[in-house]
């Protein structure tokens, strides 16, 4: 029964964890459609986004409280609800409030994955390196895939279809979850199938405070980059694919493919070197690509930028791993919920600025001048992270967490 529940868990979990990215990015590429059927500026369009993304992050921590005080399996059951309803009402949306309350409803329900969905898994799987490391590629599958979902469908069949159908999957996951917990199929554990040592209280208060600056520094690099790419790549590289939606899409699903597998590098890393080490090396290999990456106008802009998000995904299961290492089990859901409130919600200014640069610049280079800066002070403050002494891992250790954003 426990294998199953463990294996069902990583399931539905991995699957959470694409929809939960994949809903909250398909606007990004859907706001280049509306720009021609509405006949409204692209900034003025963006903006019914930001409470969606504000909702994403902030609302992670009353999540989290959500997932250790009533049930785990409970909130994402409301989770798959949610999303899909959402999304769907987004698709049938006639107005730009009736829209944006609906993207609203989409990062309010999306919001309960991380703080909720990550600690579920943790305590269910019996490999957590193994368990979260395929999470966290499906994580990356999202992010990777919502460009390439909403072009894909933008094109083909409008930019409704773009919300509705990919609503109506999360649906019928949703009923099978529901069946799957009511049968008994889902645990929701008091304590870690596999116990972790106590962390000392010192530590717990340093580590809390040092990351808190570091996670909200790399929450900004991917939130804005996830949602500026595609206006980036239509601004730069539309010439290339004859302005099609399907186009920019597919370079920007590229872009995270090839993220995705560096997510499971990192983990290794993490397991094996110090995971202040790992942390820190990849914040300051950022700044040049960053850099880089601003001043490529050309199709090589699609490898620069991939490398870009790669470096930034790369820190996240040492991220993760820190954060589980130095967080007690009964305190998991909400550490992961703070952690978030974080990285998807207060790093969320991020996705606010774009509009803003955009209409004082006409293009977003100094976007990337923003995000070279929160590289370099997320390396400063991941300095201040105590050391670990880790080499070769020993052979009697478990392996810590692996996780993505």
């Amino acid at each position: 029964m426990a294998r199953t529940a463990g294996f069902l868990t990583l399931v539905f979990s991995s699957l959470a964890h694409t929809f939960s990215h994949l809903f909250t990015l398909l606007y990004a590429t859907v706001v280049l459609v509306l720009e021609k059927e509405w006949g409204m500026g692209y900034d003025t369009l963006f903006a019914l986004s930001i409470p969606m993304s504000v909702l994403f992050g902030a609302a992670a921590l009353p999540a989290g409280w959500l997932g250790d005080r009533w049930s785990a399996s409970g909130a994402m059951a409301l989770f798959f609800v949610g999303v899909g309803g959402c999304s769907v009402l987004a698709g049938l949306s006639d107005t730009p409030l009736a829209l944006g309350l609906s993207l609203a409803g989409i990062g309010l329900f999306a919001s309960i994955y991380h703080p909720v969905g990550i600690p579920w898994l943790v305590r269910n799987a019996t490999n957590r390196g193994r368990a979260l490391g395929i999470n966290g590629v499906f994580g990356s599958a999202g992010t990777a895939g919502a460009a390439l979902v909403a072009g894909f469908l933008a094109d083909l069949y409008g930019w409704r279809a773009a919300f509705i159908l990919p609503g109506a999957v999360c649906l019928v996951v949703a009923a099978g979850f529901i069946w799957a917990r009511q049968a008994g199929l889902l645990l929701d554990r008091a304590e870690d199938a596999v116990p972790q040592p106590a962390p000392q209280k010192g530590d717990i208060w340093r580590v809390f405070w040092v990351m808190s600056a570091t996670m909200l520094c790399t929450g900004l690099i991917y939130q804005a980059t996830a949602f500026a790419l595609p206006k980036v790549f239509d601004e730069r590289l539309s010439g290339f694919f004859h302005d099609s939606v399907l186009g920019i899409g597919g370079m920007v699903t590229i872009v995270y493919t090839c993220s995705a597998l560096t997510q499971l590098l990192g983990g290794e890393l993490a397991d094996r070197y110090s995971l202040r080490g790992v942390y820190a090396t990849v914040q300051w290999l950022q700044i040049p690509v960053i850099i880089g990456a601003m001043m490529t106008i050309h199709p090589a802009l699609v490898g620069v930028a991939a490398l870009m998000v790669s470096l930034n995904v790369a820190g996240q299961p040492a991220e993760n791993s820190l954060l589980a290492k130095y967080t007690p089990p009964q305190w998991r859901g909400r550490a992961f919920g703070a952690k978030f409130v974080l990285t998807l919600g207060v790093s969320s200014l991020g996705v606010a600025v774009i509009p803003v640069i955009y209409r004082l610049t006409g293009t977003l280079d100094m976007l990337f001048v923003l995000l070279a800066a929160a590289a370099a002070c997320a390396g400063i403050f991941a300095l201040l992270l105590p050391r670990d002494g880790r080499g070769a891992p020993a052979a009697a250790e478990q392996p810590a967490p692996v996780a993505a954003e």
